[in-house]
């Protein structure tokens, strides 16, 4: 056999490890891009999300809400409020992904500052639309009222050349002349006017001026003793001059608006709203007709403001009514915008017309206490039929006669309900509207009774240079009290609100009109008629109880509170950017303030929110944070 030779192997060296691979610039750049749609998917997806902060960590957006007053961002979700706090708390739940290439963060330039959307509290949105057409605010006699029409006629074409066609305005003061109410001839002068049926309301709309072509086409009249509420003003002889005071008002033949007219008022008035920052209005009378388009508006998505409707079923006089037949709307439609749940009713006039009912007679007309448009009897039947249609009831009193029949109506029907157990007044949240004129006594009442007092602090100023001579000194301590009226709310169990209103188109649409009413109870001019110091000062309003009664406040009187009037997490992300701090600068620059964003449900509705920070910067900046 042969032998086996040996061969000893050598082992083979171990491979050197790999080289570590790091990703090339290419796939870095392809990842971020790959990212960067990924997420811009995600929150087209989603809707608009974004964050909006305050400049240099200062907390300049003002939320108005106790427990957190006021912070430094905010984060928008889907329409609501995601997220509220300073950056780091805002930022703490997000994704990276989200942070770097997420939603847009904006940022406040020095000195601007976020309130929650604005509402008006009492306002009559289509009778603003149609004031703009024709207005008559400030004349200061009867022949720049005639000018006014004049110049009306020759702008618009359809008008000169149809002399048939009604002619309508707003907004004459005879307090601007000599105090006297103009007639029916003042309105013939001039050959352009003469022959055209003219409706002319008074600033307070509880007065009408008619041509003499309208008193042609009325006819006989009857007597002011057949007309419950209202008056005829008529001259020595007996005839009509051509001024009809309240329920008299509706003698006048005034042809309903036709649908280019219902379109035309809504857009500019909503216009108007959106751009001095109003996200909400609660419409203080609106009429069947009215409530049928607005309806139509909101189920075809075109009601870009909230609406909260006071209806007003029938005619004035209220007759046949039957509430519980009333449609409720509540967040109807798409955008759910409109709301129904609420009447209005009235119980008398309007103070610059002596209409207001007083309990003793005018101080500069002895011989009248006012008009009672309805009768004690008729009010407690009126606002019964309401509360057992499980309605809200909303009472126009100005004078303290109308204020204090409204609340012996509502004493008497509180005082039924806890009999049968039922003590929660926020369930009913009965309104008083402009609460305007008050016995002391009432001041008290219905402060006691929960009865929510719905003011307008521009009546105050408007009012204070006549308010004195026609209440005489003593009636007037109980009258425009609305620092008195929110602060003798003490009881722990009822929300204690002041929702603040303008009345337009009686008063000027900009909320910071009464904003800067309220607070400093002096004219856009700094006068008064005590001084540059303001008009019974002790009534002043707080700038943040201002602000809560034009936004918490109310949204509690429409019951929305739990949706609106903060920017509290999870409400609706309604709110304003204005150009300056509202709440600190000096009074006198409240009104020189501009609306540079209004905001509803997370989108803008007028103006813009500016630049966003690029993503890089973004980038860049969490990248510092988190080191």
């Amino acid at each position: 056999m042969g032998s086996m030779s040996h061969v000893t192997m050598k082992a083979s060296p171990e491979p050197p490890p790999p080289k570590r691979q790091w990703p090339s610039l290419r796939w870095v750049l392809r990842s971020i891009a790959a990212a960067f749609v990924v997420s811009r998917l995600y929150h087209l997806h989603t809707r608009q999300a974004y964050t909006i902060c305050s400049q240099n960590a200062s907390k300049s957006i003002y939320t108005v809400d106790a427990a957190i007053p006021q912070a430094e961002c905010i984060s928008v979700q889907d329409g609501r409020i995601a997220a509220v706090g300073d950056y780091a708390s805002v930022q703490q739940n997000r994704t990276w992904t989200e942070r770097f290439f997420g939603p847009s963060i904006h940022t406040l330039s020095a000195g601007q500052i976020i309130v929650p959307g604005l509402a008006d509290a009492h306002a009559h949105l289509l009778q603003q639309g149609q004031k703009m057409q024709l207005e008559l605010d400030g004349a200061a006699s009867i022949d720049e009222v005639v000018e006014r029409i004049k110049r009306y006629i020759l702008a618009n074409p359809k008008v000169h050349e149809d002399p048939t066609r009604w002619i309508r305005g707003i907004g004459w003061d005879q307090g601007k002349w000599d105090g006297k109410f103009p007639t029916a001839a003042d309105l013939s002068r001039d050959p352009l006017l003469r022959g055209r049926p003219i409706l002319l309301y008074r600033v307070d709309v509880h007065v009408s001026w008619v041509s003499e072509r309208v008193l042609e086409l009325m006819g006989p009249l009857p007597d002011d003793s057949e007309i419950e509420g209202g008056s005829i003003v008529r001259d020595s002889d007996g005839n009509p001059t051509g001024i009809f005071l309240d329920n008299a008002m509706t003698l006048v033949p005034s042809p309903p608006w036709t649908p280019d007219e219902y379109t035309d008022y809504f857009n500019a008035a909503v216009g108007e709203a959106l751009k001095y920052g109003l996200t909400s209005v609660h419409d203080a009378a609106t009429e069947p007709d009215s409530v049928a388009f607005l309806k139509e508006m909101a189920e075809a998505g075109k009601l870009p403001i909230r609406l909260y409707l006071m209806a007003v079923p029938f005619a004035e006089n209220f007759t046949g009514w039957e509430p519980s037949k009333l449609q409720r709307l509540v967040n109807y439609g798409p955008q759910g915008h409109l709301t129904l749940r609420s009447v209005k009713l009235f119980t008398d006039g309007a103070l610059g017309s002596w209409g207001a009912a007083l309990r003793e007679p005018y101080s500069d007309k002895p011989e009248t206490k006012g008009i009672m448009r309805s009768s004690p009897e008729t009010m407690d039947q009126l606002i019964r039929a309401a509360w057992d249609a499980k309605l809200q009831v909303n009472v126009h009193c100005i004078g303290d006669r109308a204020n204090e029949v409204v609340l012996d109506v509502f004493e008497a029907i509180l005082a039924e309900e806890a009999r049968h157990g039922q003590t929660d007044i926020s369930v009913f949240r009965p309104r008083i509207e402009h609460a305007q004129i008050m016995q002391l006594s009432d001041l008290e009442r219905i402060s006691r009774l929960g009865v929510i007092p719905s003011v307008q602090p521009t009546h105050a100023t408007s009012d204070m240079f006549y308010a004195v001579t026609r209440l005489g000194p003593e009636r007037i301590k109980g009258a425009y009290a609305y620092r008195t009226l929110l602060e003798l709310q003490t009881s722990p169990q009822r929300a204690h609100v002041l929702p603040l209103g303008s009345d337009f188109p009686v008063e000027g649409v900009n909320p910071l009109l009464g904003f800067y009413a309220a607070v400093s109870r002096l004219t856009p001019e700094g006068t008064s008629p005590h001084g540059d110091g303001g008009w019974f000062t002790n009534e002043r309003l707080t700038r943040e109880q201002a602000l809560k009664g034009m936004t918490l406040d109310a949204a509690y009187a429409s019951f929305a509170e739990s949706e609106l009037g903060s920017l509290s997490v999870s409400k609706r992300a309604d709110f304003v950017v204005l150009d300056r701090d509202i709440m600190r600068v000096p009074v006198a620059e409240i009104l020189q303030t501009r609306v540079l964003t209004t905001v509803i449900d997370g989108s803008v509705a007028w103006g813009t929110l500016g630049d966003s920070k690029p993503w890089w910067k973004r980038i860049f900046e969490e990248l510092i944070y988190s080191w």
